[in-house]
C-alpha cells in the first residue's frame, strides 16, 4: 500500500529506500527458505543479504542527501564527524527470524538531527516489513501511521488485560539475570508476554496498539531509532527504566500512557533485585 501524501520530501526518500531494500530482501527471503534443507545452511547467505540491503540503503539515501552521515549495523559510523543530520539504519532487524523463514523482520531507518554538542533528536522514522507490506512511519509533530492509517497506542489501563513484548537475551548477550527477574515479576500481573524477535517491529506494534508496551535492555541505536519516534507520535511514552533517555542508555521501556509507568516500575524492580544480589546496591 502506498503511504500518505502527507510525507515530507525527506521522508519520501526514506520510504522509497526502505521499499527498494525490502523488495530485494523479500526475494532473498524466498531463497533462504529453500536453503533450510541444505547441509551448509543459510547463515552466510543471510549475512550477505543483510550487507546488500545496507548497501542499497546507503546508495539510495546518500544520493538523495549527500551531506547526511550514516550510522548502521553493518558498516558503523560514516560521514562527517560534525554531522548535522544522519541516517540511523538497520537493514535487517530480525535476522534470526529471516534465517529461519519466519516472516517477521523489517528494514528500519531513523532520521537524526544534532541539537547540541552532545545531544541529538530523532526527527522521523520508517519501519517496513516487506513480508506483510506494512509500512510504519512518523515525523515529529505530524503523527504516526501504518501505511495510510493514523496510529494510536492502546487505551487499556488494566495490567491484567495487557500484553507486553520483550527481547530475550541470548547466547553471550548480557542482562539475562535482569530479564529473568523482570519477567518473573511481570508474568503474574499481565495477560501475556510476547517475544517476536525484532525490536523495531516491537516498537511499531506498540505504536499500533497491538501491545500495551515493550521493554528491552542493551539495544543499539539502530535497533530503536525509528521505533522511538513512531511510538511517541502515536501518543505513547518511551523512557529507559530510570525515566531517562533510552537512546542514550540503550535500555527501552515503551507503552501507552497508562501502563508504561507501571511496566517501568516492574523493570526497575527486576534490575534492583539483581543489583542487590550482586551487592551493587
Amino acid at each position: 500500500m502506498a503511504p500518505s501524501a502527507r510525507l515530507s520530501p525527506a521522508l519520501n526518500v526514506v520510504v522509497a529506500a526502505a521499499q527498494k531494500a525490502g523488495r530485494r530482501l523479500l526475494r532473498d527471503f524466498g531463497e533462504v527458505e529453500q536453503l533450510q534443507v541444505s547441509m551448509k545452511g543459510p547463515g552466510d547467505f543471510v549475512s550477505q543479504a543483510d550487507l546488500r540491503a545496507e548497501e542499497t540503503l546507503r546508495a539510495e539515501l546518500g544520493r538523495a542527501r549527500p551531506n547526511f552521515a550514516f550510522y548502521g549495523e553493518e558498516q558503523g559510523e560514516t560521514g562527517a564527524a560534525d554531522w548535522e543530520w544522519r541516517w540511523v539504519i538497520d537493514p535487517l532487524d530480525g535476522t534470526t527470524n529471516f534465517l529461519h523463514g519466519i516472516p517477521h523482520w523489517c528494514v528500519s531507518i531513523g532520521i537524526e538531527k544534532r541539537t547540541g554538542e552532545n545531544s541529538s533528536e530523532i526527527m522521523a522514522g520508517v519501519i517496513y516489513n516487506p513480508a506483510s507490506d506494512e509500512l510504519f512511519w512518523a515525523e515529529k509533530g505530524n503523527g504516526a501511521f501504518l501505511n495510510d492509517r493514523r496510529l494510536r497506542v492502546s487505551g487499556r489501563r488494566d495490567m491484567l488485560s495487557a500484553v507486553f513484548a520483550t527481547g530475550i537475551p541470548f547466547a553471550k548477550v548480557q542482562r539475562k539475570a535482569e530479564f529473568s527477574a523482570t519477567l518473573a515479576k511481570l508474568m503474574p500481573q499481565v495477560a501475556g508476554v510476547r517475544r517476536m524477535g525484532s525490536a523495531a517491529l516491537d516498537l511499531a506494534w506498540t505504536a499500533a496498539g497491538r501491545y500495551e508496551g515493550y521493554w528491552e535492555l542493551g539495544l543499539a541505536k539502530y535497533d530503536m531509532a525509528a521505533g522511538l519516534i513512531v511510538v511517541k507520535e502515536a501518543g505513547g511514552y518511551v523512557t529507559d527504566p530510570e525515566g531517562g533517555d533510552p537512546y542514550a542508555s540503550g535500555n527501552v521501556v515503551a507503552g501507552n500512557p497508562f501502563l508504561q509507568p507501571k511496566l517501568r516500575d516492574v523493570v526497575q524492580e527486576g534490575i534492583a533485585l539483581v543489583n542487590r544480589a550482586r551487592g551493587e546496591g
